[in-house]
């Protein structure tokens, strides 16, 4: 996973960069602390637009768990970038050294310090939507589902903000560690996500361990009425996360009362070539679902 997406990351096609021919400039200001871990800064890039629209897109920088400020791909960005959304890349502490528990600590962190900072950066922090593939899917779905209010007695103000996120697009997350290919295939770091084992620590030591942190890190269980808006794509011939991730994901999610749509890619694996591509879709959607405007059209909804 971490190997696939983030080559899929650094090998998009997309023209990125103020100087390219045509496009809108914006401004990249790096290196913004958002947490420290054990001594560690916690970093995320941010991508200003030169016409925002007052909306927020959260940027997982993720694959297989594992961030680095390298994978940052700014022609990933340029779709919302184009449409006057800020951008914020986030890099999170990564698997071997931290295990999934401890990385959604970071993401939930991350979202706080924007929300925090959003008049500094001319966002609504009530219009912020968050996306990634892979691991980066998987994250922001759990964000989606297990966002919360801030501790209103925090020592820290950023702690005491919300880490909720107002919508969700995403390429092909894993949503439910617990039934992955089918009903009862366990793959808390064993059979399909054994080579990701490390991410997932020593709880997946036990059968026990395993049914009791699949069930806390994924995102299938915790799904409510009131989960925001979730767009996902997904190729039907992925191995490593099979499209049954998101099938029984959206299910759900409509049968709970919540808005999401899965668009399938068929014949395609996990990341396919021109996959930059569907991210005017993503920006589709957050158009429709943070600022209210027309949903797109059907052909650029459609696989």
């Amino acid at each position: 996973m971490k190997k696939l997406f983030l080559s899929v990351l650094l090998g998009a096609t997309v023209l990125a960069g103020s100087q390219t021919t045509n496009a809108p400039a914006f401004t990249r200001i790096e290196d913004v602390i958002y947490g420290r871990k054990f001594g560690t800064a916690l970093t995320l890039d941010v991508f200003q637009p030169a016409k925002p629209n007052g909306a927020g897109v959260v940027f997982m920088v993720s694959g297989g768990w594992f961030s680095s400020h390298e994978a940052i791909n700014i022609g990933w960005c340029r779709p919302f970038l184009d449409r006057g959304y800020t951008v914020f890349t986030v890099v999170h502490g990564s698997q071997p050294k931290f295990v999934v528990t401890e990385i959604l600590e970071d993401i939930n962190r991350a979202v706080r310090f924007i929300r925090h900072n959003a008049a500094k950066y001319g966002v609504d922090p009530n219009k912020l939507g968050i996306t990634g593939g892979s691991a980066g899917g998987h994250l922001s779905l759990m964000m989606a589902v297990k966002g919360g209010k801030g501790k209103a007695d925090a020592k820290d103000p950023i702690d005491r903000e919300s880490s909720e996120i107002q919508s969700v697009a995403c390429f092909f997350p894993p949503t439910d560690f617990l039934n992955y290919n089918k009903p009862d295939d366990d793959a808390v770091g064993v059979g399909t996500l054994q080579g990701f084992k490390s991410g997932f620590g020593p709880r997946s030591d036990t059968a026990e361990g395993r049914q009791e942190l699949g069930r806390e890190i994924s995102p299938i269980y915790f799904i409510q009425s009131n989960t925001p808006p979730i767009l996902i794509i997904h190729g039907d011939a992925d191995k490593l996360v099979p499209i049954y991730q998101a099938e029984q994901f959206v299910k759900r999610c409509q049968e709970a009362g919540v808005k999401a749509k899965l668009v399938v890619r068929e014949g395609k694996a996990h990341g396919w070539a021109g996959i930059e591509k569907d991210l005017p879709i993503f920006a589709d959607w957050f158009d429709e679902q943070l600022r209210g405007m027309k949903p797109a059209t059907p052909a650029s909804q459609s696989p």
